[in-house]
């Protein structure tokens, strides 16, 4: 059995990684429709998909009604206007926004952690399932192994996130602060003293920044509330206690988090290693030698979410450290995004033209 598919905002950076996970893992494709704006179609934009430059069709347009899956990763406010109306037209709206993440009537779904969540008849009503956040997408896929076996009390997490998590402006500017401060870093060092920052925050690039998303009223950042509360969701902990500090450092992809664990029940780094060189999506790089870890550059590319420098935090009892990397375009979005379609297929849960 094969579908009709299309990918919204396939000209853009996660967009075209779809584009290529539809490809690579041989995704059962009938057809393929790639959308993007008025004005991409207005250029001629076309996308290539197995060997065929595939024109751009207008996604605000579109007639979604012979769709049976719609990936979509074209920001919340455009995914909101748009995807309850595709859904009504009959097609499962996978989207990669931050729209639909805390609706109570859809799942949360990481395939590797909870993708019995796809069984749950209430979403059908929407027809719209989302992506969870790029950093809490590797988190989760590291952790939940090991909560199966000792139950998590208390993550603290501090993440390491790379421009491509911000979309092309933030890689862009990325890209040209680098240009610009390998020959005049006092520039770069007077925009980053500046009493006002409005246009921008401070530089990314020779930097990093402790800021991700808006601020909230108690302090923390958009981006670290969306950790902590996803995190309780996927893995169905509604009162775990996390704790998340987000920032943003001059790498263009590849997040990576320093974790810290603490469990229920008996848990220390030499099980840790264990139960994670056997689990799901995992590839553990753990040797205390010089490049024994992995690092971003190691994730970039990759399907995988790497475990890296597991130890016993000696402060507190079944208590571990652990550094995580994965590459956000690609398992942060669009792998899980079509992970997600694979596993409607295989549970038997296909559009109903399917």
């Amino acid at each position: 059995m094969s579908y009709a598919v299309a990918v919204g905002g396939a000209t853009g950076n996660v967009g075209q990684e779809m584009v290529r996970m539809l490809e690579q893992r041989n995704f059962p494709v009938a057809s393929f429709v790639p959308l993007a704006s008025a004005a991409s179609v207005a250029a001629g934009r076309s996308v290539r998909f197995k060997g065929d430059d595939v024109p751009v069709q207008d996604l605000a347009s579109f007639d979604f009604s012979q769709t049976d899956f719609l990936f979509l990763s074209t920001g919340a406010a455009n995914s909101r206007e748009l995807s309850p109306g595709a859904a009504a037209a009959g097609c499962i709206v996978i989207d990669n926004s931050s729209a639909f993440r805390m609706a109570p009537d859809v799942p949360l779904v990481v395939p590797e952690v909870n993708a019995a969540e796809l069984d749950r008849p209430e979403w059908r009503a929407t027809g719209i399932l989302p992506v969870a956040n790029c950093s809490t997408i590797q988190m989760v896929v590291a952790l939940k192994p090991l909560h199966d076996v000792a139950g998590i009390r208390r993550i603290v997490v501090s993440t390491y996130q790379a421009a491509s998590g911000g979309g092309r402006k933030v890689l862009d500017r990325l890209h040209a602060e680098v240009q610009a401060g390998v020959t005049d870093i006092q520039t770069l060092k007077s925009q980053s003293n500046a009493a006002t920052l409005q246009a921008t925050d401070k530089p990314i690039a020779f930097n990093v920044v402790p800021h991700i998303d808006v601020f909230l009223d108690d302090g923390r950042t958009k981006e670290e509330w969306k950790m902590e509360v996803e995190t309780r969701r996927i893995l169905g902990l509604p009162n775990l206690a996390v704790s998340a500090t987000c920032v943003r450092v001059p790498v263009t992809v590849g997040h990576a988090e320093a974790i810290n664990v603490e469990f229920e029940r008996p848990m220390d780094a030499e099980m840790a290693r264990e139960i994670l060189r056997t689990a799901p999506g995992i590839v553990v790089v753990d040797e205390p030698r010089l490049g024994g870890y992995a690092t971003q550059l190691d994730a970039a590319g990759q399907d995988a979410v790497y475990v890296s420098r597991i130890r016993n935090d000696p402060s507190a009892p079944n208590c571990i450290n652990l550094w995580v990397v994965a590459d956000n375009v690609r398992k942060g979005a669009a792998l899980n995004a079509v992970q997600m379609a694979e596993a409607l297929i295989a549970r038997g849960a296909t559009p109903p033209r399917g």
